[in-house]
């Protein structure tokens, strides 16, 4: 947009790329809005992201490296350790390259699901490791209200936690049974209501369309529903059908791309008129439709850390399992990655490995002038 102006753009992807016109005034709303925070990324800037892959349950949409609780659970503690070494490790990487850290993101899988005691072994260790005095963000994820407690919200209040999301993806009971969430629309109410209770004023919440079993009705009242919670976010995925998912190893019937569509078109509606706007967007593979991911925000809560990643506007240095660090060149586009290993019991086991591939940010940027 800055180079041909903002008609000529408009412009080019309707009548060049054959985008609608309700897409493109999307897209050109989600530029106008992530820009800003684009162009505040420094060449000293970094971002942390910190992976607990543990969660509850296992939704039948998922693919990511995540565990259930249950058959996890003795991983746990000596994961908790490792990863405080981990962080240790990183902070001291960043100390010496003198980076600048913008945001820290905890997520996973499903963070809460550490004991209150355990969350705050990890907060403690990254506040005693990181300057956390100049960062612009810091999100919890609390997504599965099943997860969360009284003793866990005092834990992330404070480490100094200034969003967090609690996730309900659907407000439909049958549609949480169906993929396979064990709690009910309530508790997620309960949930929201405890953590503005404890003073949360930066609350995201994701939503799904295209679940199974999902109608546009219903899926309409879950969206209603959360605009009536007034969350600063709402962040709303379409459906990717995943290879190794139980919706796609197990054959499950899904929705179709046409009514996954109708769906998006009332979030666009809707969450507008109730004063939200779009400030980030991607896509992800094996979407119902090739259809979108939207976080939508009311003004001056954009969740800084996806628009970061998304746009690789800086470094994004990762600890934990399944964990990416994604080094990005100073004043250029050069993108490196170093990966951890996937699996906890990789993790812990191969943890040395882990350490000797971080030294590699250092080697990184030696090659460049901050």
């Amino acid at each position: 947009i800055s180079s041909i102006g903002e008609d000529k753009a408009v412009d080019y992807f309707i009548n060049e790329l054959k985008v609608s016109e309700d897409k493109t005034k999307l897209a050109l709303m989600v530029s106008k809005n992530e820009t800003p925070i684009i162009e505040g990324s420094k060449p000293d800037s970094y971002s942390l992201y910190l992976s607990v892959p543990f969660c509850p349950t296992r939704c039948s949409y998922c693919s990511f490296i995540s565990h259930s609780n249950e058959s996890a659970k003795k991983l746990i503690p000596e994961y908790v350790e490792k990863l405080c070494d981990e962080i240790k490790e990183t902070a001291k990487i960043a100390k010496d390259l003198n980076l600048r850290l913008e945001s820290v993101y905890i997520g996973g899988g499903t963070p809460t699901v550490l004991s209150a005691s355990q969350l705050k072994r990890v907060t403690d260790t990254l506040s005693e490791n990181f300057d956390l005095s100049g960062i612009s963000e810091y999100t919890i994820e609390a997504g599965r209200p099943d997860s969360i407690d009284s003793d866990k919200l005092d834990v992330i209040k404070s480490c100094g936690c200034t969003r967090i999301s609690i996730n309900p993806q659907t407000f439909s009971d049958s549609v949480l049974k169906e993929i396979g969430r064990n709690h009910t629309s309530a508790e997620t109410l309960g949930a929201f209501r405890s953590a503005r209770e404890k003073a949360f004023d930066n609350i995201n919440m994701d939503l799904i369309a295209g679940l199974p079993t999902d109608t546009l009705k219903s899926f309409e009242k879950t969206l209603d529903t959360a605009i009536d919670l007034s969350p600063e976010n709402i962040t709303v995925h379409t459906l990717a059908l995943k290879r190794s998912s139980t919706i796609v190893t197990e054959g499950k019937k899904t929705n179709s791309p046409t009514l996954t569509s109708d769906m998006l078109k009332l979030v666009q509606e809707k969450l507008t008129k109730a004063g939200y706007e779009p400030y980030y967007m991607y896509r992800q593979s094996k979407s119902l439709g090739n259809l979108e991911n939207v976080g939508w925000a009311k003004k001056g809560y954009e969740g800084l850390y996806n628009i970061y990643m998304m746009e690789e506007c800086h470094t994004i240095l990762s600890v934990g399992a399944g964990a990416v660090i994604k080094l990005k060149a100073p004043h250029g586009s050069e993108i490196e990655r170093i990966y951890n290993y996937k699996y906890p019991y990789e993790y812990i086991g191969n943890f040395q490995e882990i350490l000797n591939r971080k030294q590699y940010i250092s080697e990184f940027y030696s090659k460049f002038s901050i």
